[in-house]
């Protein structure tokens, strides 16, 4: 029997660097899905149309689609653009809501995490709503001002999550503490989406896929960054690792893990 490593494709941002155009991804979740997951991270360029993404999840065993400085532009959820809105990654919309459809209908794990939660909700019809420390009641869930980042991905407030939720089995709890770096958040959750938890003001902080064929969730925070000291991080990541690892074993009966496959405890 065969020993591969299984493949998690990792979304990318489109940035303007040293006048060129580079798709590119922080390092964090790319070290998450190696150290966390188990696995060995692919970037997937943000071309859009120019990717066929069967063809790409055929070749992959696990989706995780990032977070970003960018957030995913209102036209795609029927709402006019403002300043508020901005910055927008078009490129990368056109990548990664296909692909969330595409990974959910056939079944690839797929976990999202802050832009990616936000675009899981708008990819199955919800809403966003950005500024939200200026809504009545709302906590600021920007990061702290500061250029150290453990600073800025400090946990900073409660999650609770449902006593049924997918969320709070990998965790083992109902209340976790989590980091918060994000400006805007779901306004109206998609129908295809389950609550899963919420911040202290109401936000919604976790989700899973109603009636999804293969695990499927996402959460608003950071837990890439505290993935090898945080014992919800690594718990989240060793389930998507876990999950990972069993659609490598279904589509390829073939080969097994490697020794160094594993998630790390």
């Amino acid at each position: 029997m065969q020993d591969r490593p299984p493949l998690v494709l990792v979304t990318a941002d489109v940035k303007e660097l040293d006048t060129y155009r580079w798709h590119a991804t922080v390092s964090t979740y790319i070290n998450a899905v190696a150290v966390g997951a188990g696995a060995i991270p692919v970037i997937l360029p943000s071309l859009g149309d120019a990717i066929d993404v069967d063809a790409v999840l055929d070749r992959v065993d696990g989706v995780l689609v990032t977070g970003s400085r960018s957030n995913v532009h209102p036209s795609n959820y029927e709402v006019e653009e403002t300043d508020d809105f901005a910055p927008f990654d078009r490129e990368r919309d056109m990548t990664t809501l296909p692909l969330i459809a595409q990974a959910v209908e056939r079944a690839v794990p797929l976990f999202v995490i802050c832009r990616g939660f936000q675009e899981l909700n708008v990819a199955f019809g919800g809403t966003l709503a950005t500024e939200i420390q200026r809504l009545p009641g709302r906590l600021d869930h920007r990061a702290p001002q500061s250029d150290d980042h453990d600073v800025r991905f400090a946990l900073a407030h409660d999650v609770t999550l449902k006593d049924d939720s997918v969320i709070a089995g990998i965790v083992g709890s109902n209340t976790i503490r989590v980091n918060s770096l994000h400006r805007q958040a779901v306004d109206r959750l998609a129908d295809m989406l389950v609550l899963e938890g919420t911040a202290p003001d109401g936000t919604v902080e976790a989700v899973r896929v109603r009636d999804a064929k293969g695990f499927a969730i996402g959460v608003q925070w950071h837990p890439e960054y505290w993935v090898t000291s945080d014992e919800p991080s690594k718990r989240l990541f060793k389930a998507f690792g876990d999950a990972v690892r069993e659609r490598q074993r279904l589509n390829h009966p073939g080969i097994s893990d490697s020794p160094g496959s594993q998630a790390a405890e």
